[in-house]
Parts: structure tokens; C-alpha cells; sequence
């Protein structure tokens, strides 16, 4: 009996190569068996840490009526089972009462039991984005991947596996307000561009208070980078503060000199035709 579909395009994928490379053959096509839902335990290294009580009852509510519908796997320890993949599915029909559960038994290694029960939550839809970058980054650590090997487990781009891998740079601070979704992810791409740690936190505050778009978000920061570039401007050398301040008292109007490597500009400012020509008739008598 083949395994019913659903598991995702990750888990479908990474099934197939262990059909390939191991003899796991038998036991991933094992028939699917009912297992007492006190005979299991969760796996201590579930990646996931956090489930939403409110959804696990949507799934118990919809499991009363029909059934589980995609079995969960286990793997066998001692007397017992722990669960590979499918926690979720295990909460909700215990919560919805039911005394047993479908069950893919698989005798697994500790590498394969982390890659399948990594990959089964990183395929959630509704995983919060802190979840997603900190599992991803598991799963880089623990199995020693590329970022574009993790990308090809996970039925990813690369470039979306480094985006989500980004979220990490931000403070543990600012890592919550997201997981609290009180920062949207595009809210926390445009914190990433700033550098200063306290900075981020004063615009992330701001965000929250003002209830600041994305976009209005980005324009904040852009004006904040470009002010900050403006004033690490170099200070000019005090002979030339000396010379600018001895042109404007010749001249009669805001001089600036600005230099350069090789060649540098003298900026005299007019305010009107008229003004224009005093100056020039000033530095032609000069």
C-alpha cells in the first residue's frame, strides 16, 4: 500500500530517495496500521515548539466527523512509538477523543527521523517565519546542507530559503515581535537595513505605534540611512573653512568649496540675474 499523498512535495521527494539509496522500501509501502494514541509520544526533538491550541481544535472538530485522514509516522522504541511526523494529527484526534490513530510504522535513524520531522513542519503553511528560519537553520546545521541543498529538500528557491535565513540577523527582541506577528516580514526585511541595533528597535517601536505600512516603513529608514550618510560627510580641513569664509566676505554670498582627489569645485550661489552679474563684475575686478 503506498503512502497516501499529502505529505508534501519535500517529504514526497525525500521519501523517494531513501526508496533508492536504503531498503526501506518495505517499510515505507508498510500497510498502515491503528496505534493506541496512548502507546505514542511526541519526539523531544520536534523541531516545532509551539502549537495553536485554537487550530488543533479545528482539526479535532473536523477529525470527529471524518476520521484521520492522513496517517502519521512513527518509529518504534522499546514498547513504545515516538512520532516522526504528523504531531499535529496526533494532538487533535486525541483531543477529539479518539482511542487510536492511523499509523506508517518506520524503523528510521536518528538522521532520517530529524530530516522528515524538519521537513514535515518547514512544509506547514501556517509555520510563523521565525519558525520557518530557525528550523531551516536546523536542518543546515544538523545534516551539514548547503543552503541550496536545504532548498532542494524543502521544495524551495534558494534565494527564499536565504530571505528566511536573513530574519536571524535581527535581535532576539525583535525575532518575538515578529513571532507575535506584531511585525509582518516585510516590516522585518526593512529593519535589516539598518545596521545600529538600538536604531532598529526605536523604528521598530515606531512601526508598532503607528501602525506603519511596509512601504511607509522602508521610506522611514531610507530617510534615516540618508541623513545618517549626510552627516558622516567628512569635515572640511580648517584652511579650507578659511578660504570659503574669506570668498563670502569678498564676494557677498554662501561660497562652498568642495574637494576632491584630483580636482575639487567652487560652488558661489546667486539669487538673481542682477546678483548674478555683481558677483561676475566682483571677481573680474578682483
Amino acid at each position: 500500500m503506498a503512502i497516501k499523498k499529502g505529505l508534501g512535495r519535500g517529504l514526497d521527494a525525500l521519501f523517494e530517495s531513501y526508496k533508492q539509496e536504503t531498503d526501506l522500501e518495505k517499510k515505507l509501502y508498510a500497510q498502515v496500521q491503528e496505534i493506541r494514541i496512548t502507546d505514542i509520544d511526541p519526539n523531544p526533538e520536534q523541531p516545532r515548539r509551539q502549537f495553536d491550541e485554537e487550530k488543533i481544535k479545528e482539526l479535532a472538530d473536523s477529525i470527529k466527523v471524518h476520521g484521520v485522514v492522513q496517517p502519521i509516522i512513527v518509529k518504534p522504541y522499546g514498547s513504545r512509538y515516538m512520532i516522526v511526523a504528523g504531531e499535529r494529527r496526533w494532538r487533535a484526534a486525541r483531543a477529539a477523543g479518539k482511542t487510536e490513530i492511523p499509523a506508517i510504522i518506520m524503523d528510521l535513524d536518528e538522521r532520517q527521523i530529524l530530516e522528515i520531522s524538519l521537513i514535515e513542519n518547514l512544509q506547514r503553511e501556517d509555520l510563523n517565519p521565525i519558525e520557518e528560519a530557525k528550523g531551516i537553520q536546523v536542518l543546515i546545521d544538523k545534516l551539514n546542507l548547503t543552503q541550496e541543498e536545504a532548498a532542494e529538500r524543502l521544495g524551495k528557491s534558494r534565494p527564499a530559503v536565504a530571505n528566511a535565513l536573513r530574519l536571524l540577523n535581527l535581535s532576539d527582541e525583535i525575532q518575538k515581535l515578529i513571532y507575535e506577528n506584531k511585525l509582518s516580514v516585510g516590516h522585518a526585511r526593512a529593519l535589516l537595513a539598518v545596521k545600529d541595533e538600538r536604531l532598529r528597535k526605536e523604528i521598530a517601536e515606531k512601526v508598532i505605534n503607528k501602525n506603519l505600512s511596509v512601504r511607509e516603513t522602508e521610506k522611514l529608514i531610507q530617510n534615516i540611512n540618508k541623513e545618517k550618510t549626510k552627516n558622516k560627510e567628512k569635515p572640511k580641513p580648517s584652511y579650507i573653512l578659511e578660504i570659503e569664509a574669506g570668498l563670502e566676505e569678498s564676494l557677498g554670498t554662501r561660497v562652498q568649496i568642495i574637494p576632491g582627489k584630483k580636482k575639487g569645485i567652487i560652488a558661489i550661489e546667486y539669487y538673481s540675474n542682477d546678483d548674478l552679474e555683481r558677483i561676475i563684475d566682483r571677481v573680474a575686478h578682483h
